[in-house]
């Protein structure tokens, strides 16, 4: 009997073959594949590279479009034209095959991914499946072994997801274009089921930031002991009240309570990718696209488990003292493991969330070799995280101290770690603010150095970052724990969005406001989430692929009746956004001459750019401007001479500089 196992890339499949025996490397039409025998059994290992098989529209262009199909991925997209040789050496050894089984990723897609090669390139309709969660040779050959039926309603599920996204970004995004082209500008845009309400989402922060009108505050200080307490009252929204608290300050007072609060502070739950994505973005800066990839290639090295997962849940049947075991063979964290060890605990903290797929995240204890910085960054992360949910509760003091200057009183709060439990494992990613007040003693006498009286103004609600509107979208339950870091790329890829503090665009708010006008239904967020749960039906059996299908159709079919008809008013709002977008990108500041906008130009003799004003011919004030890289406006102006500053890109060349060739900031610039 001969099988045939897909793999969803090279190096999985090596992985794979290596597991389940003596694999002999084999080459047709360029591609490598794995011979191994098992047990009496052929095996042939394949890899594919993800889709080889994509939707296509059955009939012309144009929209709407409803009747789509599947068709090899290097027909309809010339840059995926490479998977040809691959599908190509499937279906050679399909003809040597008794028995197909999917080795994907166990997940909605990988499911689509081996159920499409295995019915169409394979010519089968049944299958076997294999599932696992790290690439250890244990656990592979354990995953061929103990394989299973297809998980036909997990390929249903990412089937399903795969036709309604595809009839909504095409008929959507053809529709937009549509409506600009009415208006005489072409341009590549898009929207999407998630798209919409995505953009909703950042559009309503960003004019709650640009309505926002900030109040002013006053606040009284008292340094005592070189700890800052603040009046009881905290915020006076009259100057001449908190002057008056201030003035009544007497200098010596007294401490008049010490309240002490210990308490027990468990570890964090193990992570899940939201929870990675999050803390990547907090320590090291990554983006949850970043952090995505980097923990994928940490999966495929065999060194993390599978991380698009959901869970926050560790399963004794993960074996878990082993793998506490291998990980004290790594010098790095030989001493955490064992110190664990020594105390038998192999019981984690768990989270709440939960994955029928994959558990959390976790190290399998191979020991790293020849990492990139961000990936060692992303594998130390995981692998503290790891331990620490095995360590003992840290006990931390809370305090509170109020004291009397004269009739005023002042708070100070602190806190302080008495027992570090799993603090010391996960350092150095843990952060309290650390305030001792202990030597703080009811009724002693005291002293301030000195009373400060401070303004202050609201502030308007926090940006989004690219980690807290995914967290965000996974709250609201919007797209997929795999999706919404790349939905987040897209809107900056269209420029719907910009800055990593994130600001939606003029041109990003014009489509927010063309579709909450004319088609609100694309923007709706309870829409999309039903259709989430309706996927997960699909994969629990309890509704059919076919009737999502279906009620996917209608309801887009009815949204782009009405589109149809509103089509060139939502053209005309939508040129107006990219008309504004375009000069804000454009505009470098005021004009120190006339008061004009100072602009991003081309000479039309030389073809360099320059800065210059608007008002020109009446103004002819100028400045030269790099001639390579990308330059954005920073929104400020240099501290030395007033003149607007920018950001210049250039390669990894970043750096941030004045338009004033003359600026004393450029001393010793040197050329």
């Amino acid at each position: 009997m001969a099988v045939l196992v897909i793999c969803e890339k090279p190096r999985v499949a090596e992985r794979v073959a290596n597991a389940l025996g003596e694999a002999k490397r084999r080459v047709f039409n360029s591609v490598v594949y794995y011979e191994v025998e098992r047990g009496g059994e052929r095996i042939y290992v394949a890899p594919t590279v993800g889709h080889i098989y994509t939707l296509k529209e059955k009939n012309g262009g144009g929209y709407p479009v409803f009747d789509v199909e599947w068709v090899p991925s290097y027909r309809v997209e010339k840059t995926a034209y490479y998977t040809k040789k691959y599908l190509d050496t499937i279906k050679f050894l399909s003809t040597k095959a008794d028995e197909f089984v999917n080795s994907c990723d166990f997940d909605t897609e990988g499911s689509i991914i081996g159920y499409n090669i295995i019915r169409f390139a394979c010519n089968s309709r049944s299958g076997k499946r294999m599932k696992f969660s790290t690439l250890t040779e244990e656990e592979l050959a354990d995953a061929y072994d103990t394989r299973g039926e297809l998980d036909y309603n997990n390929a249903y599920a990412g089937e399903a997801r795969s036709i309604v996204d595809w009839l909504w970004g095409i008929n959507l995004s053809r529709g937009l274009m549509s409506a600009l082209r009415r208006n005489g500008v072409s341009r590549v845009m898009s929207i999407g089921r998630v798209q919409g309400p995505t953009l909703k989402i950042l559009s309503a922060r960003e004019r709650e930031i640009a309505s926002f009108v900030p109040v002013p505050f006053w606040q009284v200080f008292a340094f005592c002991r070189g700890v800052k307490f603040c009046h009881e009252k905290g915020k006076f929204s009259k100057k001449e009240e908190a002057v008056e608290a201030k003035g009544r300050s007497e200098r010596r007072g007294v401490v008049e309570k010490v309240e002490k609060n210990r308490f027990e502070q468990p570890p964090h739950p193990p992570f899940d990718l939201t929870s990675l994505q999050i803390e990547a973005y907090r320590w090291f800066g990554f983006s949850p696209s970043q952090t995505q990839e980097i923990a994928q290639s940490l999966y495929e090295a065999g060194l993390i488990s599978y991380p698009r997962t959901s869970s926050q849940k560790l399963p004794a049947k993960l074996n878990l003292p082993k793998i506490i075991n291998r990980i004290s063979g790594n010098p790095v964290y030989e001493k955490l493991a064992k110190e664990l060890i020594e105390k038998g605990r192999f019981t984690p903290r768990q989270g709440v969330k939960d994955d029928p797929a994959h558990p959390a995240i976790f190290v399998t204890g191979v020991v790293p070799k020849k990492l990139s910085e961000a990936q060692m960054k992303v594998y130390d992360l995981i692998a503290r995280r790891f331990l620490a949910c095995f360590a003992e509760n840290a006990v931390r003091e809370r305090m509170k101290v109020s004291l009397l200057f004269g009739s005023q009183r002042y708070f100070g709060e602190g806190g302080r770690v008495v027992e570090s439990g799993w603090v010391e494992f996960y350092k150095p990613y843990v952060k309290f603010d650390e305030v001792d007040l202990s030597e703080f003693k009811e009724g002693e006498r005291v002293e301030a150095e000195k009373f400060e009286l401070k303004k202050g103004k609201t502030k308007p609600p926090a940006r989004y970052t690219p980690a807290s509107i995914v967290q965000t979208l996974e709250d609201k339950g919007l797209g997929t724990k795999g999706t919404r870091s790349m939905i987040v790329d897209t809107l900056y890829k269209r420029g719907y969005i910009t800055d990593r503090n994130i600001r939606v665009t003029p041109f990003g708010l014009a489509v927010c406001d063309a579709l909450e006008k004319n088609c609100r239904e694309i923007l709706d967020e309870e829409l999309t989430r039903k259709l989430e749960m309706e996927m997960e039906w699909i994969q629990e059996g309890r509704i059919e692929e076919s009737r999502v299908i279906e009620d996917g159709r209608n309801v887009l079919s009815e949204i782009l009746r009405d589109f149809k008809t509103k089509e060139k008013e939502i053209g005309a709002e939508l040129v107006v956004g990219l008309k504004s977008t375009q000069f804000d990108k454009e505009v470098l500041g005021k004009c120190p001459k006339c008061g004009g906008e100072l602009r991003i130009l081309v000479s039309k003799t030389s073809k360099k750019r320059f800065c210059g004003c608007s008002n020109y011919p009446k103004c002819t004030q100028s400045y030269p401007l790099p001639q390579f890289g990308s330059i954005k406006p920073l929104k400020k102006n240099c501290k030395v001479c007033g003149l607007p500053m920018i950001l210049v890109r250039n390669g990894k060349k970043v750096f941030q500089m004045c338009i004033n060739p003359e600026c004393k900031s450029k001393e010793g610039w040197g050329g």
